[in-house]
C-alpha cells in the first residue's frame, strides 16, 4: 500500500509536471529553501568529514609507506560515496522532514481541500515544485560538499603530514576519472527523488492532527534514510558494471 501510494504520487507529479503552466516562481522558491538554506550545514559537515577522513587515511597508509596517496583516497571516497550519501541524509533530515511537516499541517487543517475547492490541483501546486527543486538542488549541494571535503583533506595533509598542495591535487587529477564524478553525482538525482516523494506522500496522507504531523515527519526521515542507503548500494553495483 505504501509503495503503491508513493508510486502513484510520483506518476501524478510527472504527469502534471510536464503540463503547462510551469510554476517557475514556486520552483525557484523551493530551490532557495532546499539548496541555499541547506548550504551552511552541508558545508560545515563536508569540511570536517574531509578532515577526519584524511586523518584516518593517513594513519592507515603510513603503515605501508603510502602516505602520499591521502588525496586520492579522500577524493575518491568523497566523490563516489561519502559526499552523495552524507548530503542525501542531511537533506532528508532537514528538507524531507520540512516537506512532510508543511504538507501534513496543510492536510490536517484542510488547506489541501481548500486548494481543490478553488479549482487547483494540490499535486501540481505542492508536490511538483518540491520534487523538481530537490532533484535540482541536491546534485549542486553534493558538488559543493565534495569540493569542501577535498579542501578539508588538503588542510590536514598540509598541516599534519607535510604533503604539498601541488602533490595532493596532482595525485587526485591523475587517478580520478570523469566516471567517478559522474557516478557520484548521478546517485543524487535518485536520492532527491526519494526525499521529495516520501516527504510529500507522508504529508499528503497525514491524519490525526498535530500528533499525526509529528509521526509523518519522523517516518519521512527514517524511510528516506533507509531508501537512500539501499538505493546507494544498488546504484554502486550498477555503476561498477558500466
Amino acid at each position: 500500500m505504501y509503495v503503491g501510494g508513493a508510486a502513484k504520487l510520483l506518476l501524478e507529479a510527472i504527469y502534471y509536471g510536464i503540463r503547462p503552466p510551469y510554476q517557475l516562481g514556486l520552483i525557484l522558491q523551493e530551490i532557495e529553501n532546499i539548496g541555499i538554506n541547506s548550504m551552511t550545514v552541508v558545508n560545515v559537515i563536508a569540511l570536517f568529514t574531509g578532515m577526519v577522513l584524511a586523518l584516518q587515511t593517513a594513519t592507515a597508509l603510513s603503515r605501508f609507506g603510502a602516505k602520499g596517496f591521502i588525496g586520492v583516497v579522500v577524493a575518491l571516497s568523497l566523490v563516489r560515496e561519502i559526499g552523495p550519501v552524507f548530503t542525501g541524509l542531511m537533506v532528508a533530515g532537514r528538507v524531507g522532514s520540512g516537506i512532510a511537516a508543511e504538507i501534513g499541517s496543510m492536510k490536517v487543517t484542510e488547506q489541501i481541500d481548500a486548494i481543490r475547492v478553488m479549482g487547483a490541483n494540490p499535486v501540481k501546486r505542492l508536490v511538483v515544485p518540491k520534487l523538481i527543486a530537490t532533484i535540482v538542488a541536491l546534485p549542486l549541494l553534493t558538488i559543493v560538499a565534495d569540493i569542501l571535503g577535498i579542501i578539508g583533506g588538503l588542510l590536514i595533509s598540509v598541516m599534519e603530514f607535510q604533503i604539498t598542495s601541488y602533490y595532493y591535487f596532482t595525485t587526485i587529477l591523475e587517478k580520478m576519472s570523469v566516471q567517478d564524478v559522474a557516478s557520484g553525482i548521478g546517485k543524487t538525482f535518485f536520492f532527491g527523488l526519494i526525499i521529495a516523494i516520501i516527504g510529500c506522500y507522508q504529508g499528503m496522507t497525514t491524519t490525526g492532527g498535530t500528533v499525526g504531523v509529528g509521526r509523518s515527519t519522523t517516518t519521512t526521515v527514517v524511510v528516506s534514510s533507509i531508501l537512500i542507503l539501499v538505493t546507494d548500494f544498488f546504484l554502486t553495483k550498477i555503476f561498477l558494471l558500466l
